[in-house]
């Protein structure tokens, strides 16, 4: 069965989300059409300003409304440890854990070495710069566990070696009240690798 065309267009698109297959986008696509004529102005409007009203922070890279992001402004924060990320997104990841209370900074090219690709000099430069005029004392990698993740970490290390500065990766390993027994090899060795003091 054919739906009209315009209908076929909005599950189209919604279908270009993560996660949502041609079931899910259908029944999202149908809701839509029960939605009041103001209701659709407002998400049409909510949508279409979303360029002008989300900008990356040009000192961290973080996602903000205006030019400098809540956690650059933010004075109460530590100034000296920084947190290299690689997307916007894990900012608010870390930040639900209410665990980490510096600054940080986004990497958006990661290291693949499949695809020949690599954080381009620019973007080496401006993360040496903001590490020199912050003082930075301690730095975070908090990749994912990957290979670009690994690869990225590793580059990221070498490439900051002149600065003499700890730096450290997220620990790896068994998540909270996991069974030994269950554990994949992969996580039980990243667990067995980077085991803490007891």
């Amino acid at each position: 069965m054919q739906y009209p065309e315009h209908l076929e267009k909005i599950i189209t698109t919604f279908r270009k989300l993560p996660g949502v297959g041609g079931r899910t986008a259908e029944r999202f696509a149908f809701d839509l059409l029960t939605w009041e004529e103001a209701q659709l102005a407002a998400f049409a409007k909510l949508i279409d300003e979303t360029p002008q009203k989300i900008e990356s922070c040009s000192n961290c890279g973080a996602l903000c409304e205006r030019q400098s992001c809540n956690f650059c402004q933010n004075t109460k924060r530590h100034q000296q440890i920084l947190c290299i990320v690689s997307s916007p997104k894990e900012i608010f990841s870390i930040e639900k854990t209410g665990h980490y209370r510096g600054l940080y900074h986004v990497i958006d090219d990661l290291l693949s070495p499949l695809d020949n690709r690599a954080p381009s000099a620019v973007t080496i430069q401006k993360l040496k710069q903001r590490i020199k005029s912050l003082g930075v004392k301690e730095i975070l990698i908090a990749f994912n566990a990957s290979l670009e993740g690994d690869a990225t970490a590793h580059f990221l290390k070498e490439e900051l070696l002149d600065f003499n500065l700890p730096i450290y990766r997220l620990a790896f390993g068994l998540p909270m009240g996991s069974s030994i027994e269950f554990a994949d090899p992969g996580t039980l060795g990243r667990a067995l690798t980077h085991k803490a003091l007891f």
